[in-house]
């Protein structure tokens, strides 16, 4: 699907108060549906006045824990073969890039525990889509330092000084334990958003999980 046009990486999005309704978005670089929501999801809660949560988590100890010693789109070859038509119907839709990654899912423990560092950056959005542009368009390895060095680059970021930060040892214990509180809280995929105490799981239900932030009274 190299053909359809790739979503802008640093698009303007409405800056939303500080005050507004909460979603959490929990996701992981590996994960093709958390690419269809991270494409999305700041243009969307922009529209509705919602405010995002960034929660970078690591899917592979949460499958372990369920179980599996891998992602289930890879255990089991038919739900497989089906998700990547899915995912090029979903693109299409969309209109995002889709290149089938040559290796999935694509480990990216460096690029995880730079979005953690960076959870909190006005910068956050712009890199996460970025680095998920780079491994379901592009077929890039995420998971090496060249490659997430040339992510915060092109974002005129300091990307030597942000490395270092998100390798040290309270970041990376920091990304195990956000980890540790995905388990907690029941999530056993992603991209999983939460509303208050109300979980939802996958990327067609962003809209929902949007709308019922709308619903609900701004914080403040």
């Amino acid at each position: 699907m190299g053909d359809v046009a790739s979503s802008p990486v640093s698009s303007s999005v409405p800056s939303v108060d500080a005050t507004a309704r909460a979603i959490e978005f929990w996701f992981d670089f590996g994960s093709n549906y958390s690419y269809l929501s991270m494409m999305r999801i700041e243009a969307l809660a922009a529209a509705r006045g919602a405010r995002i949560l960034w929660r970078p988590f690591l899917l592979g100890p949460v499958f372990r824990k369920l179980g599996f010693d891998n992602s289930p789109f890879v255990l089991q070859k038919e739900k497989g073969a089906y998700v990547w038509k899915d995912m090029e119907r979903q693109c299409r839709k969309y209109g995002i890039a889709l290149t089938r990654p040559s290796t999935f899912p694509r480990a990216a423990l460096l690029a995880m525990r730079v979005a953690l560092l960076g959870a909190h950056e006005p910068w956050i959005g712009a890199y996460c889509r970025k680095i998920m542009q780079l491994n379901f368009a592009d077929d890039r390895d995420i998971g090496s330092i060249d490659v997430v060095s040339e992510a915060l680059d092109a974002l005129g970021l300091p990307a030597q000084h942000l490395i270092a930060d998100a390798q040290s040892d309270a970041n990376k214990l920091r990304l195990r334990e956000q980890t540790e509180a995905a388990i907690a809280k029941g999530i056993f995929g992603a991209p999983t958003f939460f509303v208050g105490g109300e979980m939802f799981w996958g990327n067609d239900r962003l809209e929902d999980a949007l709308d019922y932030c709308h619903s609900m009274p701004a914080s403040g």
